[in-house]
């Protein structure tokens, strides 16, 4: 059996990906009022500095860090603009998809002269998708 030459670690490294999370933490910390500018800067720096994940925890653990993820007016904010630009890319696809179809039976209809409006079905159906998309999200961002 052979030994390791490292120890076994009591505590685990942190990375950036840490360090950079709970420097998001004091910011939304800040912003809702729970620390104030000199305790900020005191505790930002030392953030970045810091090599261990309970160094890192000890500069939050007077924080509800519950209360800043949930009720971040930023966090809210942009998961309203998402939720508004996912409606607008929806919309385009189903206004690209009606301009298509629309020239398909146009052309159908002026070679063919097969004048069969067809495309309704195609248009009604995907018009109830973006419907079923628009409506709810317009309530929820109000």
């Amino acid at each position: 059996m052979t030994t390791s030459a490292w120890p076994a670690p009591t505590t685990q490294r942190a990375g950036d990906r840490d360090r950079e999370a709970t420097a998001t933490l004091l910011g939304q910390a800040l912003a809702q009022g729970y620390l104030d500018m000199a305790e900020y800067e005191a505790r930002l720096p030392t953030a970045f500095s810091a090599q261990t994940t309970a160094d890192l925890r000890r500069l939050t653990a007077d924080l509800p860090l519950a209360q800043l993820r949930r009720n971040d007016p930023r966090r809210r904010a942009a998961l309203r603009a998402a939720a508004r630009r996912s409606v607008r890319l929806h919309l385009a696809g189903y206004l690209a998809m009606v301009v298509i179809v629309l020239t398909v039976w146009l052309a159908v209809g002026l070679t063919a002269g097969s004048w069969y409006f067809w495309p309704i079905w195609p248009i009604l159906g995907a018009g109830i998708g973006v419907l079923g998309h628009a409506v709810p999200i317009r309530y929820a961002c109000r």
